[in-house]
């Protein structure tokens, strides 16, 4: 048979008894010699004695008897017994009958806690067998400290485990009364659990329980006659159904306050009193543009105003001669329209024989007050021109 990866000798619990026996189970045809060693309670089996990793392993938690085997046997020195477990029974052989005896009293001594008194035993050896049960019980009171789960684990624990100490236990299910009546917590020791319950009995009655963690894996409830259990979700189901309902796990959801507010202390008599923060105004909707944030309209000067700065100006003919320029037509003056940039004065120019360039105008209204003007100066140049000639 491989090998097994299992834990090393050093890492064992401690050691009551050891020595070599011939194991035959149910699914084994023939006997094996292995070295046995009885580690608090389990039964570990290696190939040889100087082996570290073990092959096997038998939990002695569900032991229902120990017994001896009357068949016979070649060997006049040696001594069979049958170990009957929940889930069968395994033979071994031991090499003498006085280490059957011995083997018969630390198997049931560690896992019933107690020792036998049918056995043909010395006194000194019942005084180890005495000594045996004292130190099982202290190890399973005070197991070794293990490393603290990874946060993995912690996702896992039950919907009922608060980070609360002993006594913030009690005052969240005296709080807490109508949410449950159970809660599971860390223990005192690195690794271990507790349960704290409350009940009403002529006042409220608060139980504590220690949870310990097991070699092996597992947990068990510390008390007189241990339980024990593959996970921390099936000790809380078993206080759970085997109390018929009276315990039930503290479930306390989320709560949200929804208004805010604080304590404060009055000027006048210094008193603190909770006070209410006054929520802040609803915001006023604008749907109507404020007028400061419009862009101010651009003010053009009007027609009549630019033909009064020409006005101002002689033209000059090419003869030398000088002429008055009309005035123009006064109309009642008009809104100027809003464009996106002003537009620049014109600036004079003086008067050449060169053809004007006619002006484009953008915009019609202006364009019908200006047309009227420039007809009537137009004839009055033709007609000077016409006397000159003639």
């Amino acid at each position: 048979m491989a090998r097994r990866n299992g834990r090393k000798k050093n890492q064992l619990p401690d050691l009551y008894y050891e020595g070599y026996m011939e194991k035959r189970s149910f699914k084994d045809k023939t006997s094996r010699k292995l070295w046995t060693c009885l580690c608090g309670k389990t039964l570990f089996f290696f190939n040889d004695k100087r082996d570290e990793n073990y092959i096997e392993k038998l939990d002695l938690c569900g032991l229902v008897s120990v017994t001896d085997d009357s068949s016979p046997d070649p060997n006049l020195d040696a001594a069979r017994f049958s170990v009957q477990m929940t889930k069968g029974h395994i033979k071994f052989t031991a090499p003498n009958a006085e280490s059957r005896e011995l083997w018969k009293g630390f198997i049931q001594s560690v896992a019933k806690l107690e020792v036998p008194l049918t056995l043909n035993l010395l006194p000194g050896q019942i005084h180890i067998l005495r000594e045996t049960v004292q130190k099982e019980q202290e190890r399973l009171t005070n197991p070794e400290p293990k490393p603290s789960p990874p946060a993995a684990v912690k996702a896992e624990m039950p919907a009922c485990y608060y980070e609360v100490p002993y006594l913030e236990a009690e005052l969240l299910l005296e709080r807490e009364a109508s949410k449950g009546n159970l809660l599971l917590r860390p223990g005192k020791k690195k690794g271990s659990f507790a349960i704290t319950t409350r009940q009403d009995l002529e006042g409220p009655i608060f139980r504590h329980y220690r949870i310990l963690p097991k070699p092996e894996g597992g947990f068990y409830i510390a008390v007189d006659k241990p339980v024990h259990f593959d996970s921390l979700h099936d000790v809380v189901a078993y206080m759970v159904e085997k109390t018929d309902g009276s315990f039930t796990p503290l479930n306390i959801e989320g709560h949200y306050d929804k208004n805010i507010s604080f304590i404060a202390a009055d000027n006048e008599n210094g008193e603190r009193t909770q006070q209410p923060l006054r929520p802040p105004e609803d915001p006023i909707q604008v749907t109507v543009k404020a007028k400061n944030d419009e862009p101010e309209p651009v003010k053009i000067p009007p027609a009549a105003d630019k033909r009064e700065e020409e006005a101002s100006v002689t033209d000059e003919c090419p003869y030398g001669e000088t002429r008055p320029v009309p005035e123009p037509r006064k109309l009642p003056p008009r809104p100027a329209p809003r464009t996106s940039a002003p537009t620049p004065p014109a600036k004079p120019a003086c008067r050449t024989n060169a053809p004007e360039k006619p002006k484009t105008l953008s915009n019609p209204e202006m364009e019908k007050q200006i047309l009227p003007a420039a007809l009537s100066e137009l004839k009055q140049r033709l007609g000077q021109k016409t006397k000159l000639l003639v």
